[in-house]
């Protein structure tokens, strides 16, 4: 009896042994040396805008290619992204990300507010990353899901200082803006660069429309066109795809000799405007360094699920582009103090509608 139960407590060393061993393979497969995960998988669907708007999309995928090469993933297998042509593409899109068992994924753009929360809501155990809006139920309350990070940016704030940049440097004393679509989200962008353009020059006229459509660049040539003639010599998009029209119709416009400008946004959009060098500055929108860092986090088991990461200029998060060619030594001045002003908290920049009516009456 002794000896079977010896061979008996042998054989249980044994196996425990080897389920040890195959545990400790299997983490090791999953984890690297400084305990990160090796087989990490990150993917985005970007919205109608496409991937090469030179924009919005585009930043959020050279930010993920960033990631992707700074950890040694594989694109197309430990990094990609899925084109939405149509807002009915964003759902199997996520799904199709879900269904391949992806660690993280983000959906690119308010747009995809609805789709996102369906998705985290049938799949609990996968995380979603949402660029530009926090989730709200249908009265616009804000629902809270664990498996869903916001990330926002404060771009009225970088859009005042472009608006700063404007009023500086327009010869007409007009200027106008370009939304894409007309929401919460993109008057944010409108109602900070009215801010910052009155904040210079009271007397100064901003002229707004919206193209309805982040993918329409033939819409934002013809809006320009008719600001352009009716006398605005500085445009301010925050349009998406749209706002490659703009910059076609000022570079046609250079080249016959007028004096006209473009404001670019989400990225340095100097190369957009040349060779005929119509970009007079842009608002930067970091997306490409938010989305590193919520990647960041989720591949060291620190998902921000639940929260919103908001994105302004403490966190480099939006500003004027490093590009500064275009901009005088009294225009950068003049920028750089008022965004002084904004961190010491002096000036509070208006993010919607009621608010930049609220802050107009306080520069009358």
């Amino acid at each position: 009896m002794k000896k079977v139960k010896a061979g008996l407590a042998l054989s249980l060393v044994l196996a425990a042994g080897t389920i040890l061993g195959a545990c400790g393979s299997d983490n090791a497969e999953k984890a690297g040396g400084d305990g990160k995960k090796s087989n990490f998988k990150v993917g985005m669907v970007t919205d109608t805008g496409g991937v090469d708007d030179k924009s919005f999309n585009q930043s959020a995928w050279e930010g993920l290619q960033a990631f992707g090469k700074k950890h040694g993933l594989e694109e197309g297998t430990g990094y990609k992204y899925l084109q939405s042509t149509k807002a009915d593409d964003y759902q199997p899109n996520l799904s199709k990300f879900v269904e391949a068992n992806y660690d993280l994924t983000f959906g690119i753009g308010f747009l995809m507010e609805d789709d996102i929360q369906k998705a985290a809501e049938q799949n609990p155990k996968a995380n979603f990353a949402l660029v530009d809006s926090i989730l709200t139920d249908a009265k616009g309350n804000p629902v809270t899901l664990d498996n869903v990070a916001a990330i926002t940016f404060k771009e009225h704030v970088g859009s005042f200082l472009v608006g700063v940049a404007a009023a500086k440097q327009t010869k007409t004393n007009k200027v106008g803006f370009i939304g894409g679509v007309d929401s919460p989200l993109i008057k944010k962008f409108e109602s900070g660069f009215k801010a910052g353009v009155k904040s210079v020059n009271p007397k100064a006229e901003v002229v707004v429309q919206y193209a309805g459509d982040f993918n329409a660049p033939e819409k934002g040539s013809s809006i320009a066109a008719t600001m352009y003639e009716q006398g605005a010599d500085i445009i301010y998009h925050a349009a998406g795809g749209t706002g490659n029209g703009v910059f076609t119709e000022a570079k046609n416009r250079k080249k016959k000799g007028q004096d006209v400008w473009v404001i670019g946004v989400d990225r340095d959009q100097h190369e957009e405007g040349m060779p005929e060098n119509v970009t007079l500055t842009s608002m930067i929108k970091r997306v490409d360094v938010a989305v590193q860092e919520v990647t960041q986090e989720a591949m060291d088991g620190k998902f921000p699920g639940g929260k919103e990461v908001v994105f302004g200029l403490e966190e480099d998060g939006v500003g004027i582009a490093p590009t500064k060619d275009n901009l005088t030594e009294d225009t950068l001045k003049a920028v750089d103090e008022y965004q002084q002003k904004i961190l010491k908290g002096e000036i509070k920049v208006p993010a919607t509608d009621d608010e930049y009516k609220e802050f107009e009456s306080t520069l009358k």
